[in-house]
């Protein structure tokens, strides 16, 4: 039992840190969290068999650019997802401190929309298909009403991640874009666009099953 307690004192001591002005042990402040996991990689790369062009990331405003941030959703899983339409940015929790955070482009006004759904599944290089209304408002879609094969200039990019309700597709997307201009603007139909290196990294790290708030 000594020496139980003994091994529990020095546990607790070792998540503590001396003060000498208040003459005592107090709790070690949590690490720093890092600025990034990594430097932004936006160079250009072969994927799919399809050469993604290099950004030059001085080209897109700093508060658009992945880094690691505070965690603002705490009380959440790792590996849930934040979509914040007022700032477009799209949040991966990390853990209970941090999150991943990215720039987005975000619905058109008309075509916004908040909510909880998940992760059903993911793809690459995604076929694209024009909802029947959407070929309505733009008639020049009809040679994609079955499908527009996965390349450089499908509007869903490189990646795509396909959030459902309740079981059944809401028709929404995480997916890539070619025009990288429509980060944190609206020009989409409700979808979330990313740039296309960016729409990768968060691919490899979301599971189907994860939870996705919109708001």
């Amino acid at each position: 039992m000594r020496k139980l307690f003994l091994t529990a004192a020095l546990l607790a001591l070792a998540a503590c840190t001396w003060d000498a002005d208040k003459g005592q042990f107090v709790p070690k402040p949590p690490p720093p969290i890092a600025e990034e996991l990594q430097p932004v990689d936006w160079s250009a790369r072969e994927d799919g068999g399809f050469k993604i062009p290099a950004l030059d990331p001085a080209k897109v405003p700093v508060e658009y650019q992945r880094t690691l941030v505070p965690n603002p959703l705490p009380e959440e899983a790792p590996g849930t997802i934040l979509v914040d339409t007022t700032t477009r940015h799209l949040y991966l929790i990390q853990d209970e401190r941090s999150a991943l955070r990215y720039g987005i482009g975000i619905g058109k006004d008309g075509f916004g929309w908040k909510g909880e759904t998940v992760v059903n599944h993911k793809a690459r290089w995604p076929k694209w298909t024009p909802p029947p209304e959407m070929i309505k408002r733009t008639p020049s879609l009809e040679r994609w009403k079955d499908g527009q094969p996965g390349g450089l200039s499908n509007p869903l990019g490189a990646r795509a991640i396909y959030l459902y309700k309740d079981g059944y597709d809401t028709g929404f997307r995480i997916h890539g874009t070619p025009d990288w201009r429509s980060i944190g603007g609206n020009a989409s139909a409700g979808c979330f666009r990313m740039i296309q290196q960016d729409v990768i990294d968060l691919h490899a790290r979301v599971s189907p099953g994860a939870k996705v708030i919109v708001r």
